[in-house]
């Protein structure tokens, strides 16, 4: 029981005492649910991969919005990882393709701009034809470095940058929203 605790916590957002009720409720579940559960895994361990064009998680050599016809692929909105491009999608406005960059440019962890995906990002924008690339890192200080970076290695081959906006959200009181985000609002306004 202490292994499958430790193994559970090693997960990212599992503390201790959520290690332990999923130990607990597991060893409680019928053997095929837990059979299910452990091909589930496996499944997707050995299945499950980096789509070749955009770099998302997918189990086929190409991920279904890279291979959509109907996809604009003249626009690309590039993400830290496949949880940003999935809340996207879940919207069901935004009609281009993706590129993953699998993390952002944070040199107080090490992580420089090889280390994520930038130079196939670059590869992709000279043989294809793609009249826009939107950023939509996150507002953290990392996400915003990553940001600058691209733009600046982007705009020299006269592709069209954007960034997605950003500012208060919705239901959010102004006095407990921090100063770069209130800035970010107020630089993003539009016209009523």
């Amino acid at each position: 029981m202490n292994r499958l605790v430790d193994e559970l916590a090693s997960l990212p957002g599992i503390g201790e005492k959520s290690a332990g009720r999923l130990a607990d409720h597991l060893i409680r579940l019928p053997r095929e649910r837990v059979q299910r559960l452990t091909d589930a895994i496996t499944d997707a361990r050995e299945n499950v991969h980096f789509c070749s064009k955009c770099y998302t998680l997918t189990d086929t050599e190409i991920c279904p919005v890279c291979s959509n016809d109907t996809r604009d692929h003249g626009t690309i909105m590039i993400v830290e990882d496949t949880r940003d491009m999935q809340a996207y999608e879940k919207t069901g406005k935004y009609s281009g393709v993706y590129h993953v960059l699998q993390g952002a440019i944070s040199p107080m962890l090490g992580i420089g701009p090889n280390d994520i995906r930038l130079k196939e990002l670059m590869t992709r924008l000279q043989n294809e034809e793609v009249s826009e690339v939107i950023i939509a890192t996150n507002s953290s200080l990392e996400g915003e470095t990553t940001a600058m970076y691209i733009s600046k290695l982007i705009k020299p081959t006269g592709i069209k940058v954007t960034r997605i906006a950003s500012g208060v959200p919705v239901g959010g009181d102004l006095e407990n929203i921090d100063e770069i985000t209130l800035l970010r609002a107020l630089d993003g306004r539009v016209e009523l």
